[in-house]
């Protein structure tokens, strides 16, 4: 697995669970009817190498359409193979995949927004490349068809979330870059669709390992602060943990200023999200391991960073299995009113003795007994 996302696609009521496989060349829909039983199923045609999938109401009728992201391979290469699919539900559980970007470097992101203000939506893409890669946003000209405009050329990009980040109202795009820069952009939207680079945090070490970053308000001050891992390995072989690695949030100070804390220490650390896990008010974080030390069975492979309310956060440790877990998403899944995590696993390295595609990590925080 690439990524997994839980959404409520075909809108009645039970939240389903989106996510890409690179084996299977597929988005696979593990959708939930009734309450508590699943099915899994492929939406659209085949996207090699996918890495992300968004859902969105792309074309304005009223139902989730699918922007997935093609690498095209997920191992590095300079060839142009990236591609932007657009998976155009028809309304009665089916989708029409539409390319609307291909020939590219291999995109890793796709993201919805209103970028010029015209009512329609827009596209924020993500390519990592190998030795190019670029930042853009596609022009939403109708009928599926888009026009590009490049915010920047390095190659590296890993996420493109869309979020007013400076408070002016209109919709901003935030990125990470990995390779050499290991650095955050925001790219500040004017309001037509005019964009203006800041670089808002860069590692001095360019072997950080920068793994991707979401969007939260963490402090819980009215704006969005940016959830930034640092494990990736995959440029090592074998592919074993730094010391350096963890999570750590940059909080927006106003102004496109954010200041830099680190939450915690975690090996081979990805997609780290915040929810208000045991209900006490505040944002905690959970992540994932996907380049921990495998041969260690004690190796952390999900863990929680406990929020005390005022920013200071404790490590609490999960599960060491399943193990090489690359995504993770949060919903309330069962209903109870406490949001549950999913994990994807990415098994493209040994040990393979605690494999699982994906993961289904149900909330008893203070449950009677």
């Amino acid at each position: 697995m690439t990524h997994v996302t839980v959404v409520d696609l075909d809108r009645d009521g039970l939240l389903d669970v989106l996510a890409t496989e690179e084996t299977l060349a597929q988005v696979r829909w593990i959708r939930q009817s009734p309450k508590g039983t699943f099915q899994e199923r492929q939406v659209g045609s085949v996207v090699f190498a996918p890495a992300h999938v968004t859902p969105a109401d792309a074309d304005g009728d009223g139902d989730l359409d699918l922007l997935v992201a093609e690498m095209g391979r997920i191992r590095p290469t300079n060839d142009k193979i990236g591609s932007v699919n657009l998976f155009e539900n028809l309304g009665d559980e089916t989708f029409q995949s539409h390319v609307v970007l291909e020939n590219v470097a291999r995109v890793t992101d796709v993201e919805p927004g209103d970028f010029d203000s015209d009512g329609d939506v827009d596209l924020a893409v993500g390519q990592f490349g190998y030795d190019d890669g670029e930042i853009r946003w596609m022009e939403n000209v109708g009928a599926f068809r888009y026009e590009s405009h490049i915010l920047l050329s390095l190659p590296g990009t890993i996420h493109v979330p869309v979020a007013d980040m400076d408070g002016d109202s209109d919709l901003d795009i935030t990125a990470v870059v990995s390779q050499t820069w290991e650095q955050v952009y925001v790219f500040e939207n004017d309001g037509s669709g005019v964009f203006t680079q800041h670089i808002v945090y860069g590692a001095t070490n360019e072997d950080f390992g920068s793994s991707g970053i979401s969007l939260a308000d963490l402090d819980r001050d009215g704006d969005q602060d940016v959830l930034y891992t640092n494990g990736d390995a995959f440029d090592h072989t074998p592919p074993l943990p730094r010391p350096w690695h963890g999570v750590q949030w940059l909080e927006n100070q106003g102004g496109l200023q954010f200041t830099y804390h680190r939450i915690g220490d975690l090996p081979g650390a990805y997609s780290a999200r915040a929810i208000d896990a045991d209900g006490d008010g505040d944002m905690d974080v959970f992540a994932v391991s996907l380049f921990a030390d495998w041969s260690d069975p004690k190796a952390q492979s999900i863990v929680w960073f406990e929020n005390d309310g005022a920013e200071r956060f404790t490590r609490r440790d999960i599960d060491s299995s399943p193990s090489h877990l690359v995504a993770l998403d949060t919903g309330d899944l069962d209903s109870d009113g406490r949001p549950d995590l999913v994990s994807g696993g990415h098994h493209s390295h040994g040990p393979f003795d605690r494999m699982s595609r994906i993961t289904w990590w149900r909330n008893r925080w203070n449950e009677s007994r």
